[in-house]
């Protein structure tokens, strides 16, 4: 079993601040954008996020967190998945661009999952996906809008991403 680290600290905060620029421009600003992570480690990128979007200008968007444990539909594979608070911020998502923020894409699921949990909270304007590492194997027509690093893997190979703020350790690794 050989586990190797693709991204250390300084190569994620990289990442993010890439992705927070390419959010501003995307939006033209940080006028009317909502970061919805999806817990666990999403949450903690959507908050990195939006403090660098406010440090670059002036102005941070507001986060909240989309649990989408109860929309997916391989509940019968994972059924120990115990459901998260999802918070929407005060000022809501309708009309809003709202960027739903993860930390590995691999099938699309979660995020077919988090747009039908969208659906019952609102509705956006648009609605955006920023995504740490972007694994392949799509199983659904998904494709991110801004992507920290792109890691082409085996099906059966497990990507880890693991923050300081949830793990203890900072850095994303791939292994069979």
């Amino acid at each position: 079993m050989s586990t190797r680290t693709v991204l250390h600290q300084a190569d994620i905060t990289r990442a993010l601040t890439r992705i927070s620029h390419e959010i501003l421009e995307s939006n033209k600003g940080p006028d009317g954008l909502v970061l919805l992570g999806i817990p666990t480690r999403g949450v903690t990128l959507a908050e990195r996020i939006a403090d660098l979007i406010g440090q670059f200008s002036g102005t941070r968007p507001p986060v909240g967190a989309l649990d989408v444990t109860m929309y997916r539909d391989d509940l019968h594979r994972h059924p120990t998945r115990a459901p998260q608070p999802t918070q929407i911020p005060a000022s809501g998502i309708d009309g809003r661009t709202v960027v739903l923020v993860d930390d590995v894409l691999f099938s699309g699921r979660s995020i077919r999952a988090a747009l039908d949990a969208l659906q019952d909270i609102g509705r956006p304007a648009a609605v955006r996906l920023g995504i740490l590492v972007d694994r392949g194997h799509r199983e659904l027509p998904i494709r991110p809008d801004f992507v920290g690093k792109n890691l082409p893997s085996a099906r059966d190979e497990r990507v880890n991403v693991r923050l300081s703020d949830v793990d203890g350790i900072e850095e994303v690794t791939i292994g069979s």
